[in-house]
C-alpha cells in the first residue's frame, strides 16, 4: 500500500472530522445530518488511524490522528473533551454563568455587610467609650501614624501578593464550604469581615485619616469584597438549597448547587490572585491616589462587565454553572 497516497485521499475526511468535533462542543447548533457525519467519520478516521499506526513510523502523523480520534470518541460519546477548549468553556461559561446565576445572592450578601460595616464605623467614630474598649489609645494611635500604611509596605510585592492571595482564597473558601451547615457558618465569615472593615474604617476616621483609609483600601478592594460577596452569597445559596430545594430532590439540588460552588470556588482563586497582584503592587505604589483606585475601579468593572456580557449570555441559552455536564439532567426525575 502506498501509505503517502492513503493520507493523502484521507486527509480532507480528517479536517472534516476536525471541524466537526469544533463544533460539537455546541451540539444544539449542528443540523442532524451533521451529527450523523461526525459519527462515521469518527469511525472511519479510527480504522484510517489503525492502518497508519501498524504500517508507518511517522510518529507526528500517529500522534496527531490519536488526538483526532480522542477527540472525536469524546464528542460521539459525551465523554469530557480533553481539548483545550474545555479550558476555554470554563472561562467563558461555566464560571460566569454560576456567579451570575447567583448574582442577586452576591448582591444581598455586599449590602448587609457593607452596612454593618458602615453602622459599626459610625458607632467607633461617635461613641469614645467604644473606641476605648475595644482598642488601647496608644494602638489607635500607632495604627492611624503608620500600622495601616507599613502592612502594604512591610513585606516584598512578591510575597506579600502571594500571602494576601492565600488569606483571601482561605475566607472565600470558608465562606463557600461552611455553607453545607444551612449558611450559618458563611453568615459568620461576613459578619467577622465586615466588623473588621468597620472598626479598622471607623478607627482611621476617628483620628482623621479616612483619605488614607479609602485611599489604600479601594484599589484593591473594588475587586477583592465583590469575591468574598460573591462567595458568602454563593455559601448562603448552598445553605438555603438544603432548606428550600424546589422541585428536585434534596440531594440532587445539594449536588447541583455544590457543583456550580465548585466551579465558582476555582475562578474565585484566580481573580483573587489578581486582586493580590493590586494590592501588593498598585496599593502601595507611589501613584497619585486617584490612579490607584482608578486601576481598582477598571479591575471591578471589568469583573462585572465580565460576568454580565458571558454569563448573561450564557445564562440566556440554558446553561446553569453545573460542571458536571455529561449527565445533562437526564438522570434527575421531577418530585412533588
Amino acid at each position: 500500500m502506498d501509505l503517502d497516497a492513503y493520507v493523502a485521499v484521507h486527509r480532507p475526511e480528517w479536517v472534516r472530522l476536525g471541524r466537526l468535533v469544533d463544533k460539537a462542543g455546541r451540539p444544539r447548533r449542528m443540523a442532524p445530518d451533521e451529527l450523523d457525519e461526525l459519527v462515521e467519520l469518527y469511525q472511519r478516521t479510527a480504522t484510517h488511524l489503525s492502518v497508519i499506526r501498524s504500517r508507518s513510523y511517522d510518529t507526528t502523523l500517529v500522534d496527531d490522528l490519536t488526538n483526532l480520534v480522542a477527540r472525536g470518541r469524546a464528542a460521539v460519546g459525551g465523554a469530557p473533551d480533553p481539548g483545550w477548549h474545555v479550558v476555554g468553556r470554563f472561562f467563558a461559561v461555566t464560571f460566569p454563568v454560576a456567579v451570575y446565576e447567583r448574582r442577586w445572592w452576591a448582591v444581598a450578601t455586599a449590602l448587609g455587610s457593607l452596612l454593618v460595616a458602615l453602622a459599626v464605623g459610625l458607632w467607633v467614630v461617635h461613641d469614645a467609650e467604644v473606641q476605648a474598649n475595644l482598642r488601647a489609645p496608644d494602638a489607635v494611635a500607632d495604627l492611624c501614624r503608620h500600622d495601616f500604611a507599613s502592612y502594604y509596605t512591610e513585606n516584598p510585592a512578591s510575597s506579600f501578593a502571594s500571602q494576601v492571595w492565600t488569606n483571601n482564597a482561605w475566607v472565600a473558601a470558608q465562606a463557600v464550604v461552611s455553607g453545607v451547615l444551612l449558611g450559618l457558618p458563611t453568615l459568620l465569615v461576613m459578619l467577622l469581615n465586615a466588623l473588621n472593615l468597620g472598626v479598622v474604617g471607623g478607627y482611621m476616621s476617628s483620628c482623621g485619616e479616612s483619605g488614607q483609609f479609602f485611599g489604600l483600601i479601594l484599589p484593591h478592594g473594588l475587586l477583592e469584597l465583590t469575591v468574598v460577596f460573591v462567595a458568602g452569597g454563593v455559601g448562603l445559596r448552598l445553605g438555603w438549597t438544603i432548606i428550600a430545594p424546589g422541585p428536585r430532590r434534596r440531594v440532587e439540588a445539594l449536588a447541583a448547587e455544590g457543583r456550580a460552588a465548585v466551579a465558582i470556588t476555582m475562578g474565585m482563586a484566580l481573580v483573587l490572585a489578581a486582586s493580590g497582584l493590586i494590592e501588593a503592587f498598585v496599593t502601595p505604589s507611589g501613584l497619585p491616589t486617584a490612579i490607584r483606585i482608578g486601576i481598582g475601579a477598571v479591575a471591578f468593572g471589568g469583573f462585572i462587565a465580565y460576568v454580565r456580557l458571558y454569563g448573561g449570555r450564557a445564562a440566556a441559552a440554558g446553561e446553569t454553572g453545573d460542571i458536571d455536564t455529561g449527565r445533562g439532567g437526564a438522570d434527575l426525575l421531577p418530585v412533588a
